[in-house]
């Protein structure tokens, strides 16, 4: 019989060819929770290193491994180990992040019997590769609106990570797993739904890092893909709070027309990064001109400059 004071929760960690450098700080974040009543599935994505050596040398009887007979891509992965956990709730690590020894505890203790959110979220820091903390931000949105939460996040009020996220397993399953048109933010879809549809508890602490490197994902990925994933968002979030769509749309696009120019900017061809610009600026309404976004980069630097040399005197 399920004790309903003490729930399972699921630990599900998605993994490839990272058995080398992050896998271990991921899995032992994982075993070390303060919280018992877990389990631990790993996926790992056909990796070619030593990902199950590492697995199995932890010797922990909460985690099962997987491993996929062919690359079936990241998120497919990670919604394998959703497809495969028991527990109420669920958490996706993936295997360049890391929770703190007393996330799911913190995240139990402050869920009110016998409510059953459909998220949990705390804050959460931001890491570079050898796990220097580069930023911190708690969730500051507790008490918040759909809508103001979702304005929370644009604003940066609220920090938005897997890592930092439990999440109601049989709910996120209804959903469909994790999932948006080109899977670049499928995760803040998942968030919003069922934030909106079931209720959310907002924990102000930093409770998980998400490491920031050269190999994340996102940024080998096109910003057409990414400007496409932001307009169905768009969408998903006005449907979510439809008193307030007028104003998550106006503020959505400033916010997702300045993140696909940092994505423009990467684009070597001056020809193709300029012509990028003007598809971004057309996409989100023409709400945010390029070339102030161009001056004002430049201007940043600028100052930055200054200040360096200010300080060197």
């Amino acid at each position: 019989m399920a004790d309903l004071g003490n729930p399972l929760v699921s630990i599900g960690i998605p993994t490839y060819n990272r058995a080398n450098s992050y896998l271990k700080q991921a899995l032992r974040s994982a075993v070390k929770q303060t919280y018992k009543n877990i389990e631990i599935i790993v996926s790992d994505n056909c990796s070619s290193d030593d990902t199950e050596s590492v697995v199995r040398d932890f010797n922990d009887p909460r985690i099962r491994y997987y491993k996929q007979s062919k690359n079936i891509g990241a998120v497919p992965n990670c919604n394998f180990c959703l497809d495969q956990s028991q527990g109420k709730y669920f958490l996706a690590l993936y295997d360049d992040d890391l929770v703190d020894d007393d996330f799911i505890s913190t995240c139990m203790e402050a869920v009110q019997p016998p409510g059953e959110p459909g998220v949990i979220f705390t804050g959460a820091r931001e890491i570079d590769s050898e796990g220097n903390v580069l930023s911190s931000s708690h969730n500051t949105v507790s008490g918040y609106s759909t809508a103001d939460f979702i304005v929370g996040w644009f604003d940066r009020r609220v920090p938005l990570y897997l890592c930092s996220t439990l999440f109601s397993t049989e709910r996120l399953k209804q959903l469909g797993g994790f999932h948006s048109k080109t899977n670049m933010y499928e995760d803040v879809v998942a968030f919003v739904q069922l934030a909106a549809r079931y209720g959310r508890v907002d924990v102000f602490d930093v409770k998980a890092s998400f490491r920031r490197h050269d190999s994340n994902m996102g940024k080998t990925v096109s910003y057409y893909a990414w400007s496409e994933d932001a307009l169905y968002l768009l969408d998903i979030m006005c449907e979510a709070a439809p008193e307030q769509a007028a104003v998550i749309r106006q503020k959505g696009s400033f916010y997702f027309c300045l993140r696909m120019y940092s994505h423009v900017a990467r684009i070597k061809s001056p020809l193709k990064r300029f012509s990028a610009y003007l598809t971004v600026y057309r996409t989100f309404d023409r709400c945010y001109s390029p070339l102030k976004f161009l001056y004002t980069k430049k201007a940043g630097r600028i100052m930055n400059f200054v200040k360096r040399k200010i300080a060197n005197l």
